[in-house]
């Protein structure tokens, strides 16, 4: 059995309550603490998203990346017992280091020795903008807290390269844009009986999430809604260098469905400021389902915080091109890639949507109603 003792990162004063950093101050097993980055090309041609998590109360860290290149989504997925050493944000082939905190980032990922043409890169992640809080997000199911996160999101640029099946894809800083996000806090872990919060599953979840990069500004959009249009979760903030923050009002989106789903092809927008109203226009490029290789439920081959055993890595090669093939997407959120203008201005960033259930506004009655 081994001893229970201090960790490197106990020698700071930077400590919130009276425990080691090892531990987190709540007990419940749902504790976790992760990120994701968005790296993408401006044509819609690749899309890579990658993140790692840490969940203290189940012992787990683990990571991921997918990139999306025509219709076929390469996944790899890497899943161990977490140690002490919690500067360490490795997992198998994948890796993050945090060369300058909040401005420079490097994203790292390893072939597989068994095949030389297997996803790998090696990506700089370069600040734009300040790092901006999102609002505190709560959700309760009945009287059980589900989720309480801490967040905040930046924008900037990549360069390196990105390798597969044979073809090395550089990543050039005019050309590409990426995003992240950076969250902790608790979020449901698959594995634990939901007791009676099951009684007050809701009708319909609608979600949009949008973080867009322009030249000289930095844009921030997120609406959440129940089944009435209720909105729960609201921002949209505008940050420019030299100039205080810019809170843009109530944002109301008019999306445009690919008809027989809720697949946005593009969308207006609807923000507001002291002067005028404005209007932000967004062209989806490409799209990756996150319950598809990257772990967001409703995934049904891994999720994230499960337990694999030590030293677990996973790659898979997903055929986009047949929605039939993976009918749970449509019921986790989706990342899109996009092309957004503003103002005059033209900006690059991800325009992240989920609805299900009913959702009035938009005129969805059920979960299985689509868009005519």
């Amino acid at each position: 059995m081994s001893q229970d003792r201090p960790i490197a990162l106990d020698e700071y004063p930077i400590h919130q309550v009276p425990l080691s950093l090892k531990h987190v101050a709540t007990g419940d097993r749902n504790a976790y603490d992760r990120c994701i980055f968005h790296v993408f090309d401006h044509h819609g041609r690749a899309l890579l998203i990658a993140g790692l998590g840490v969940y203290p109360n189940t012992g787990v860290i683990d990571a991921y990346a997918t990139l999306r290149l025509g219709d076929r989504l390469h996944a790899v997925r890497a899943s161990d017992a977490l140690t002490d050493d919690r500067m360490n944000l490795s997992v198998g082939p994948l890796r993050i280091t945090v060369d300058e905190p909040l401005r420079r980032l490097t994203l790292h990922c390893a072939p597989d020795p068994a095949d030389p043409a297997s996803l790998s890169y090696e990506i700089t992640w370069q600040a734009g903008f300040p790092a901006v809080w999102e609002p505190h997000h709560v959700q309760r199911r009945g009287d059980r807290l589900t989720l309480e996160g801490r967040r905040f999101v930046q924008a900037g640029r990549c360069t390196g390269a990105i390798r597969v099946a044979g073809e090395e894809i550089p990543v050039t800083a005019g050309e590409w844009t990426g995003t992240r996000d950076r969250s902790w806090g608790v979020r449901p872990i698959p594995g634990e009986s939901d007791g009676r919060a099951e009684e007050h599953r809701p009708e319909g979840f609608h979600w949009l999430w949008a973080p867009v990069r322009f030249d000289d500004r930095f844009l921030m959009v997120i609406a959440q809604e129940d089944a009435d249009g209720y909105r729960t979760l609201n921002e949209a903030v505008l940050v420019r260098e030299g100039r205080p923050d810019a809170q843009l009002g109530w944002p109301q989106a008019d999306i445009t469905y690919r008809p027989g789903t809720r697949h946005p092809e593009r969308a207006v927008v609807h923000l507001t400021d002291a002067r005028k109203p404005l209007e932000l226009g967004v062209e989806v490029l490409t799209s990756s389902p996150l319950a598809v290789g990257a772990g967001y439920p409703p995934a049904d081959d891994w999720q994230h915080g499960t337990w694999q055993g030590r030293s677990w890595t996973d790659r898979r090669l997903y055929d986009l091109s047949d929605p039939a093939a993976h009918p749970m997407a449509a019921y986790g959120v989706t990342d899109h890639a996009a092309r957004f203008t503003l103002d005059g201005r033209t900006g690059y960033g991800i325009f992240e949507h989920g609805s299900f259930g009913r959702h009035d506004p938009s005129g969805f009655a059920t979960y299985t109603s689509v868009a005519p």
